[in-house]
């Protein structure tokens, strides 16, 4: 562990203008990472779906925030990719990560996106992996 604690990663979180635009929040953080959005009008396609690019948002930025534990908190993601294997709807999108491999360089991240409904059933609806590295000035 870096010495980051949850609070202080919601402040981060809190730093990223586009991250209040979407009002996403960080539910847990040490052992990776966990990321929450609700799911509203403005965040779906014409289909009432999620858009995509809102799930690769929770995907990239849950990525980099778990390996953050591992590596500290000057990360940038490498890279990632994300297979999507359902359409998002319900009530709120779950991002959960966790780390798969750390090295000196780079840390290797899994992450699992769920759809939670009303009652609180969740439905797996993408899978990413992605890679972290440090940030160096």
């Amino acid at each position: 562990m870096t010495g980051l604690d949850l609070q202080m990663a919601q402040k981060v979180l809190d730093s990223q203008p586009f991250s209040r635009l979407v009002g996403a929040r960080i539910t847990a953080f040490g052992d990776g990472s966990a990321f929450e959005v609700d799911i509203r009008p403005e965040l779906q396609q014409q289909n009432g779906f999620v858009h995509g690019g809102v799930l690769s948002y929770a995907a990239d930025n849950s990525i980099t925030f778990a390996a953050g534990t591992t590596l500290g908190p000057a990360v940038l993601t490498g890279g990632f990719s994300i297979q999507y294997i359902r359409p998002a709807t319900g009530r709120t999108l779950i991002a959960r990560s966790v780390v798969v491999h750390t090295g000196r360089r780079q840390a290797v991240v899994r992450c699992d996106l769920f759809a939670a409904a009303d009652d609180g059933t969740e439905t797996l609806c993408a899978v990413a992996q992605g890679t972290v590295l440090p940030a160096r000035n």
